[in-house]
């Protein structure tokens, strides 16, 4: 409970502070209370990939710094809006695709992924990403679009490229969160708006996907094969979910994707749209490996494998409200306009 307030401390903090050095304070609060809840099995690989976070994210934070004092010596602000100085955005751009797991900076997600437990794997991918997108947020209008733009497309492409050959599912999972952060940081230099509306759809989806997994205790594909006799209503929605995630259109996470490839196209970046639209085609094979194995392959089955009992708990209010919101929010598109 302590270490969970103090991520949520430390996140409030750096989303409503104006000064760098809260930024970075709340930065370090979040991260030296996430990594008791990575070590917390004592397993070798926990304790790995705790270690690798924190590498990393002393590094990201030490960079943040940097940045910031070389803008305040250049312009005598420390206003997180007033970033001015080039090369302090350079290094801030970095910095925070460090923080995110953005490519060429995304080793250490998918291990420190592996290495967690599934909940902590949920904090990770959502709660954890969201102080770092907020400084994007707020320093949007200053960043470099090129470099974004290169960035994400590179995310996209090796996140849809590694997640291809997983068996892992929180590796997939890792790989598909480094693919949706090419889609939000494509789109942030333009609208800033459209990126926070994909991040909330993502998180929405990916927390109703961890929170399944969790409920039928799946960690890899070939268990999520056996698991449809524990909770087959659960995974037929599961099913539904991974397609939404993947983006297909009757489905919310379709939203965010058909507005920011009109946003693109509307600045003159059809080709980016188009490139970006093709990388994400290899997420859906991936997605559609997921689906096929929660619910396709059926028995009989050439492998034996144990028949999994059938668990009668009612499925908890939050996974039911998520799957729901991640399947059938599309409607709501006509009143986003209005919103942004």
């Amino acid at each position: 409970l302590m270490f969970a307030l103090s991520l949520l401390l430390g996140t409030t903090i750096t989303i409503t502070s104006n000064h760098w050095i809260m930024a970075w304070a709340g930065l370090e609060i979040n991260t030296l209370s996430i990594l008791p809840l990575i070590a917390k099995s004592h397993h070798p690989r926990a304790i790995e990939a705790a270690t690798k976070y924190f590498m990393t994210q002393a590094t990201a934070s030490a960079l943040v710094l940097f940045s910031s004092m070389t803008n305040a010596w250049h312009t005598g602000q420390w206003d997180i809006t007033q970033m001015t100085h080039t090369t302090s955005c350079l290094i801030l751009t970095s910095a925070i695709a460090m923080k995110l797991g953005m490519v060429p900076f995304h080793f250490w997600f998918p291990e420190v992924l592996q290495g967690s437990p599934i909940i902590t794997g949920l904090i990770l991918s959502t709660i954890m990403k969201l102080p770092p997108i907020a400084l994007l947020y707020m320093t949007s209008h200053s960043l470099n679009p090129t470099l974004l733009t290169l960035m994400a497309i590179m995310s996209a492409a090796l996140g849809g490229w590694m997640g291809l050959n997983q068996t892992q599912i929180r590796k997939i999972l890792a790989f598909s969160s480094i693919s949706h952060l090419g889609w939000m940081a494509i789109i942030i230099p333009f609208s800033p708006k459209l990126t926070m509306l994909n991040f909330y759809l993502y998180v929405l989806m990916t927390s109703a996907i961890f929170l399944t997994m969790n409920t039928v205790k799946v960690l890899k594909l070939s268990t999520l094969m056996t698991s449809w006799t524990k909770a087959p209503a659960l995974n037929t929605m599961l099913l539904l979910t991974l397609l939404s995630l993947a983006g297909l259109p009757p489905l919310t996470g379709f939203l965010p994707k058909w507005l920011i490839i009109q946003e693109l196209t509307k600045q003159n970046m059809a080709p980016t749209a188009i490139i970006i639209s093709l990388l994400s085609l290899l997420g859906l094979f991936f997605y559609l490996r997921l689906a096929y194995c929660a619910t396709i392959t059926l028995p009989p089955h050439t492998t034996n494998h144990m028949k999994q009992w059938h668990t009668y708990k009612p499925t908890s209010t939050l996974i039911a409200i998520s799957i729901v919101m991640s399947i059938m929010l599309l409607p709501i598109s006509p009143m986003i306009p209005t919103i942004l």
